[in-house]
């Protein structure tokens, strides 16, 4: 890796360059420092996509440029995926939305689910025919408006894909838990993403890339910590959590759940005790489509479910530019949890006593 202040890309080296949410093909034509009077400051460089006519030439900041590896190619093939998988979706939504109002116009009442008849049937009460049509309105409104939330479709390998399926199906069927603590936990997994990840970008402080990578970790750390009992468990692990939560907040043992090593757990906190099954998740929303149960990973509120930060990431206003990097760096995670899915992933979930199951029941 070059210094800091040397360039990172040469003259008709190869390289991927961003261009809008999209990673194309492109090769270096020159090089210089946005103020050639400070030699500090940073470099930016002149690019000619493949394929592109010359006008297109353009001059990016460094960040923009990724190195033509294998890892990087399989990122700009996975984000042409998803934006494809987007426009499919945009397409549909239009056309669901189209049809809704032909619909509404000609004052049809075929409402396939039940929660359209009970809205229909309370517009009825309440106003007659023309309450009844004003509340249909507003039902296309609001339709309207959820088809058009931004959705962030984090691209995952389809191996990882199948381990959040049998975790689901473990927990949530076979009644089983992730045994704890995890002999890998999620801070160790991420402190070895890092280690392993930052001398490819200069190391600590070796420039924007190195500090974007430590900035995503930081956070992807804290949010582990604050929302693992809030977002990422199943309803049947939450008598396991409140038991372990005793351990670490204050030494208590639980009456419920009693983890193989308590003397790991107490004084401890969620990412040092819960592993790369509860980590897994965060990333787990756009399963949604493609697998069966899938139903279990979406935000939904329901009891079995979780919630996912690609949905979290659709609520928040960070730019278009911010959320691209974003998924570029989690989807480089992911893909290194996948590769080394063998180390960290549990072989044997634990079996619960009928004692445990009832009470996750509510019966006791």
């Amino acid at each position: 890796m070059a210094p800091a202040n040397q360039p990172m890309f040469g003259k008709d080296e190869k390289a991927l360059c961003f261009h809008l949410e999209l990673l194309y093909e492109a090769k270096v034509l020159e090089a210089r420092q946005d103020n050639p009077l400070d030699k500090k400051s940073p470099w930016e460089y002149r690019v000619h996509y493949k394929g592109w006519k010359n006008t297109w030439d353009d001059w990016v900041p460094q960040d923009r440029l990724r190195k033509f590896t294998e890892e990087n190619r399989e990122l700009a093939s996975n984000l042409r995926k998803e934006v494809e998988e987007q426009m499919r979706a945009a397409t549909g939504a239009k056309k669901n939305a189209a049809s809704h109002k032909k619909k509404g116009a000609a004052g049809g009442s075929d409402f396939s689910s039940a929660r359209g008849s009970e809205e229909r049937h309370s517009s009825v009460q309440a106003g007659g025919p023309r309450g009844q049509k004003r509340g249909r309105d507003f039902d296309i409104e609001r339709e309207d408006h959820h088809l058009s939330t931004p959705r962030i479709l984090l691209p995952l390998p389809p191996h990882l894909k199948s381990l959040l399926v049998d975790d689901w199906e473990s927990v949530t069927k076979n009644l089983q838990l992730v045994p704890l603590p995890s002999r890998t936990p999620a801070n160790t997994i991420l402190e070895t993403y890092l280690a392993q990840e930052l001398p490819k970008r200069g190391g600590s402080g070796g420039g924007a890339d190195a500090d974007v990578l430590e900035e995503v970790i930081a956070g992807l750390r804290e949010y582990f910590d604050k929302c693992l009992g809030r977002i990422l468990l199943y309803r049947f692990e939450r008598e396991q959590f409140f038991d372990v939560r005793g351990l670490w907040e204050g030494g208590r043992v639980g009456t419920g759940y009693e983890p193989a090593a308590k003397e790991e757990v107490v004084r401890k906190g969620p990412g040092d005790v819960y592993g790369v099954e509860h980590l897994t998740r965060l990333f787990g929303e756009h399963l949604a489509s493609p697998l069966p149960h899938a139903d279990a990973l979406l935000l939904t509120g329901g009891a079995g479910s979780v919630v996912s930060l690609p949905e979290l990431i659709a609520q928040t206003n960070m730019d278009a530019q911010a959320v691209s990097r974003l998924k570029e760096e989690l989807s480089k995670l992911t893909s290194w949890l996948a590769k080394h899915s063998a180390e960290y992933f549990t072989n044997e979930y634990e079996n619960t006593s009928q004692e445990y199951q009832d009470k996750a029941r509510g019966v006791l």
